[in-house]
């Protein structure tokens, strides 16, 4: 699934490409995409003459402003856009056109068919499901080593389910959650609220460093994640634990591990993610000389 980084690829690839154009008409010939409203002529009834303005980002929906309309757009698992000219020809698992007044298309591709479309009033998409119980934007400024702190604190869940529950802080991902709690030097099951302040800023300013290298190395493509012009990412390249099983840490040198935390595959260094050592009470000097 695409996460944080890739979302934002999309974003700013797709604001380039169609921000600005008019829609004509919308043909939806996949009912089920089309999530609210639940009448997939009523949703291309209200976009017709609609303006994009802009494409926003919120967590890993994408957010398209018009004059009095605003569409949430979830990609899901392999959800794709692509600005096509209105003769080219029909590619397989088409779902959702825009076709705009200038003789181009926006359309919504998705082989799994998981994506989804919301359709609100201006201003409303933010007061209801599915933004409404998002939390922190990582990569923006009100995501402080305080919030972080705010968010962990008191909490007995791993860190890792933790980092990936999207009502806390979006976007992160399992890719990026890896990385993150790796530059950290932090182990995925460590307990939430156990890290200290030191290793709670490592991994605010690990979290922070890896989301923008990897948006400004247009994502990761693991699986088939293309952006809006359908080029692929390149983090994949300067991962240091994801999909490295068995490799050697580029640290330490001792062999990268995959294991299963909540339910999702987790790679991480034994060498350099050590997990919490316990204290053990030293025997007293008189004890031991009895």
């Amino acid at each position: 699934m695409p996460e944080l980084p890739e979302v934002e690829t999309v974003r700013r690839t797709l604001n380039a490409l169609v921000a600005g154009k008019k829609i004509e008409r919308v043909s939806v010939m996949l009912r089920r995409i089309i999530q609210r409203p639940d009448d997939p002529a009523l949703f291309a009834a209200l976009l017709e003459g609609q303006t994009i303005r802009t494409i926003e980002r919120r967590g890993k929906f994408l957010r398209f402003l018009m004059d009095d309309r605003t569409m949430v757009s979830h990609l899901r698992m392999e959800g794709r856009y692509g600005l096509y000219r209105e003769d080219d020809p029909l590619e397989l698992h088409t779902h959702v056109i825009f076709h705009f007044t200038d003789g181009t298309a926006l359309r919504y591709k998705d082989v799994r068919q998981f994506g989804t479309m919301h359709l609100f009033d201006s201003g409303r998409d933010l007061e209801e499901a599915p933004l409404r119980k998002l939390g922190l934007e990582p990569l923006d400024d009100a995501f402080t080593l305080e919030a972080l702190r705010d968010v962990v604190a008191g909490r007995s869940a791993k860190i890792k389910p933790l980092l990936l529950n999207q009502e806390y802080i979006v976007g992160i991902g399992n890719i990026y959650v890896d990385e993150s709690l790796f530059l950290a030097g932090i182990h995925p099951e460590r307990e939430a609220g156990s890290l200290s302040r030191q290793e709670l800023r490592r991994l605010h300013e690990a979290i922070v460093r890896t989301l923008t290298e990897a948006v400004e190395a247009g994502g990761s493509s693991i699986k088939s994640y293309v952006n809006g012009q359908g080029e692929i990412g390149m983090f994949q390249h300067q991962l240091k634990v994801y999909g490295r099983k068995d490799e050697a840490c580029l640290n330490c040198g001792q062999a990268i591990v995959k294991t299963v935390v909540a339910g999702r595959g987790t790679h991480y260094c034994p060498g350099c993610q050590k997990a919490k050592v316990q204290q053990t009470r030293r025997p007293n000097r008189q004890a031991s000389a009895d």
